[in-house]
């Protein structure tokens, strides 16, 4: 049985992959994390700890090209917690979320 995503993950998930402008966001891509400015983690990707949680349960891999953006990528794990999220149409609206949808059927 998959893992689920928490209230928080799913909220950060739909915001995330939501059409922006006529453009998505695919989920290959991942979602993009920020970088501490300064202090002892300078030039580190700055992880939400909504982010943590679902790093800690392996749902996702951080991703640093060290210049470019840092990105949170899903792994297979969490492909198939993203998959059990679009079976519920509560969680994840087809009519908002048809192209995240449509890219989880092709995976």
């Amino acid at each position: 049985m998959p893992q689920v995503f928490t209230v928080a993950e799913r909220n950060l998930i739909r915001s995330e992959f939501m059409d922006r402008y006529g453009e998505a966001q695919s989920l290959h891509e991942g979602f993009w994390l920020r970088r501490w400015a300064g202090g002892p983690n300078a030039g580190k990707p700055k992880i939400k700890s909504v982010v943590q949680s679902m790093l800690d349960r392996g749902l996702v891999q951080i991703v640093d090209p060290g210049r470019g953006i840092p990105k949170a990528r899903f792994t297979p794990a969490g492909i198939e917690a993203l998959r059990a999220m679009a079976a519920n149409r509560k969680q994840l609206p087809p009519e908002e979320y048809g192209h995240l949808i449509e890219e989880l059927q092709q995976l």
